[in-house]
């Protein structure tokens, strides 16, 4: 089992930044994807970034050129580092790791961190 805590969330103005962490703890694989995904009210959770073990990233649209990942694997941790927010960034904030093993794949998941942009 994986263990994810996310931290780092909080109210911020419209163009501020913010910066997530997701700690993994647990039976860890340091060649797990590890993404950001956020759902807000009424809506379906949706990726944000992703980032495979060797450093490859993919973004939403909706975030490019704003957010950037990056993973510590020393420090089992990855981050979300969130800038310009917008109001509409305002959702739950989810932790995942990914981890396909042969032909299964298993998601693991943080309890979640509330980001709100006030305009």
């Amino acid at each position: 089992q994986v263990q994810l805590v996310e931290s780092g969330g909080g109210l911020v103005q419209a163009g501020g930044s913010l910066r997530l962490s997701c700690a993994a703890s647990g039976r860890i694989f340091s060649t797990d994807t590890m993404g950001w995904y956020r759902q807000s009210p009424g809506k379906q959770r949706e990726l944000v970034a992703r980032i495979t073990s060797g450093g490859s990233t993919n973004y939403a649209d909706s975030v490019k050129g704003r957010f950037t990942i990056s993973r510590d694997n020393a420090k089992n941790t990855v981050y979300l580092q969130m800038n310009s927010l917008k109001p509409e960034d305002t959702a739950v904030y989810y932790c995942n790791a990914m981890r396909v093993v042969l032909s299964t794949t298993t998601n693991y998941w943080g309890q979640g961190t509330q980001v709100t942009v006030s305009s």
